[in-house]
């Protein structure tokens, strides 16, 4: 299980407590406090279930914590956490855990856990960094998703009292989102968008993953997490009714010719997948046979003799290379389509040539190559690497722009990070009235960085949040939200 539950944004927590009070019909300030070092919850054994509900949700406390504190132990530990519990009087108990204050450069207090590890905010939603997935189901209707709705079926487990779906769909909430009894089990539908998720079953407070599904990952705490993914894109063939497996394989999964065998229909063939936003090279292999997409007329060469079938998802980026107007042709070649120099030819219009690609929101890099030369894009100030190694860089849809306006007269500036695996030459600021900028696409979560001017580290002299690094020099310290 994700252990989202852990990370208690402190001061999102003290504007929960007052904002919610009287919606909530309790006094925030008696069930939640600090106290010498330490957050302390009060907890009354004879609240309702549903009062129980609203507290697991507005404090984000583990429904089988809830359950755990009342067997009479001094200690409880859930989810990795240590919980010390204190008999106040019958069916009510104090729990508490430690934090430690931390004094920044201002001299604010802050707070982090004892684990030395900043308090972190969930993050919900989508799991970005999938590229593509289908499912596994052992049963049929163990989920569905049509028209953005999804709906996930557990079967069985009549005697339970409560059945719960926590996961990346809802901060792994572990009460927000109930599930309802049917005649042969529990169902839960919600709206959720394209992409992959995490998620478990908590059945009376206990965590279980789904029994039905097949695609699993490492929860870190001895177990696992189930794995689903909403659709976005049917892969459809025509035709070969008499054919003993046909495959779909791409760009998006490394050519991996065994991996997404497509299921027989009337008509042919078809295989509904997840793909990222993006543009995908794709083929068919039929027995033996690789085709291309006959339902698609959109095909180019791969440089190598052979020619593939294209589909896109996502928002459209126009690369242009002005001038060169006496070339016989230009290829765009990046990591976005893993430097392949024979795959992407650009087309020549009066100014000069320019393509036109569909791009998933990221960071790339990329070269123009003119009559077999390679050269970085004139117009583009952003570039990584040095030397023949140079590259342009692109940032489509950036979500944050560092800044630095300190050192005008600086020949030279680099934002360096772990976003970047702490790289020396990517990547290069650029100056724009006076104040250094770098636009780029960063990942939901902490960011630790620093800037590099002339050769010299210094912090974010603009952000007051720091943390310790192994050299006793410190790191700036960014949270990026959903």
């Amino acid at each position: 299980m994700k252990s989202i539950k852990n990370n208690i944004y402190l001061a999102l927590l003290f504007l929960l407590l007052f904002s919610v009070a009287a919606r909530a019909q309790y006094d925030p300030k008696k069930i939640c406090k600090v106290e010498d070092g330490n957050l302390v919850f009060q907890l009354d054994q004879h609240w309702s279930d549903s009062q129980k509900s609203e507290i697991s949700r507005l404090f984000d406390l583990d429904s089988l914590l809830l359950i755990k504190v009342f067997e009479g132990l001094p200690i409880v530990f859930v989810d990795s956490i240590t919980w010390n519990v204190k008999v106040i009087k019958p069916g009510l108990v104090e729990i508490s855990k430690m934090i430690e204050p931390y004094v920044k450069k201002n001299n604010r207090v802050d707070f982090r856990m004892i684990d030395n590890s900043w308090i972190n905010l969930p993050v919900p939603g989508i799991e970005e960094t999938a590229v593509y997935g289908k499912n596994s189901f052992t049963l049929v209707n163990a989920f569905s998703y049509n028209d953005g709705n999804a709906c996930f079926f557990l079967p069985g487990y009549p005697d339970a009292r409560s059945v719960y779906i926590s996961g990346s769909m809802n901060n792994w909430s572990t009460m927000q989102s109930p599930m309802q009894r049917t005649d042969t089990g529990w169902l839960f539908c919600s709206k959720l968008l394209p992409g992959r998720y995490s998620y478990k079953y908590i059945i009376d407070g206990k965590w279980t993953p789904d029994p039905g599904n097949k695609l699993k990952e490492n929860d870190t705490y001895g177990s696992h997490n189930s794995i689903v993914f909403c659709y976005n894109h049917v892969f459809k063939l025509k035709g070969y009714t008499d054919a003993k497996t046909v495959v779909v394989c791409g760009s998006f999964n490394n050519w991996n010719e065994k991996e997404l065998k497509m299921t027989r229909t009337p008509e042919g063939w078809e295989l509904p997948v997840f793909l990222r936003e993006g543009t995908h090279a794709y083929k068919f292999k039929v027995d033996k046979q690789w085709f291309t997409d006959p339902a698609n007329p959109v095909i180019r060469p791969d440089g190598r003799g052979n020619e593939n079938s294209f589909m896109a998802i996502g928002d459209t980026l126009v690369f242009r290379l002005n001038g060169f107007t006496t070339a016989k042709n230009v290829m765009l070649a990046g990591s976005f389509n893993g430097w392949n120099p024979g795959e992407l030819a650009m087309q020549k219009d009066s100014l000069g040539w320019y393509l036109s690609y569909v791009l998933a929101k990221g960071n790339y890099e990329y070269k123009f190559i003119a009559d077999g030369k390679w050269m970085i894009d004139p117009s583009n100030p952003y570039s990584t690497g040095g030397g023949d190694m140079e590259n342009s860089f692109l940032t489509f849809q950036p979500n944050h722009i560092f800044e630095l306006d300190t050192f005008p007269n600086a020949r030279q500036v680099i934002i360096t990070g772990s976003f970047n695996s702490w790289s020396t030459e990517n990547y290069r600021m650029k100056k724009k009235d006076g104040k250094w900028i770098f636009p780029i696409r960063l990942n939901a979560g902490k960011h630790t960085y620093k800037f590099i001017v002339d050769g010299t580290w210094m912090l974010d002299p603009a952000n007051e949040l720091w943390e310790e690094n192994e050299y006793g020099t410190h790191n700036s310290v960014l949270w990026m939200g959903p």
